[in-house]
């Protein structure tokens, strides 16, 4: 990753955070260019000029652009702050836990529907508070989104 032309990642971390981490969220979100408007709607900003704020904002950041029809696109992904407990697949931004979550879940069931004959007490309890604690991490991480 080149960071290069833009601020170093202390102090993108230090500035990237309330609306203007809202903002880039979103835009992780879409992966398409947005306008100003879209922005202003979708996060409900009182007025155009707020989302305005935020986009040039990441501009000075450098971590988005403005392209030839006046609308900005995202330029590169920063793991920083609220972020890193996030995985982003395509357009999707997943809380790291679940693919732990998710795992455990599926050896659970595995285990079960494979012995469920003669279940060891040990085994099923371990993979079910596994299970639990990953689901509430994962729950936990998943409020705190920045949108």
């Amino acid at each position: 990753m080149s960071y290069k032309g833009r601020k170093s990642l202390e102090e993108i971390e230090s500035e990237l955070k309330g609306k203007s981490l809202r903002v880039y969220w979103y835009m992780l979100k879409q992966g398409n260019p947005v306008g100003i408007r879209e922005v202003q709607r979708a996060l409900g900003f009182s007025s155009p000029s707020i989302a305005n704020h935020h986009l040039e904002k990441l501009m000075s950041l450098g971590l988005i652009e403005k392209d030839d029809y006046g609308r900005y696109l995202l330029k590169e992904y920063v793991n920083v702050g609220a972020l890193q407990s996030f995985t982003k697949i395509g357009k999707f931004l997943l809380p790291r836990y679940s693919f732990y979550a998710s795992f455990f879940t599926t050896l659970l069931i595995v285990y079960i529907c494979q012995y469920a004959r003669s279940l060891n007490v040990f085994a099923l309890s371990s993979m079910l508070i596994a299970t639990i604690i990953f689901w509430y991490e994962t729950m936990r991480v998943w409020r705190r989104k920045p949108y």
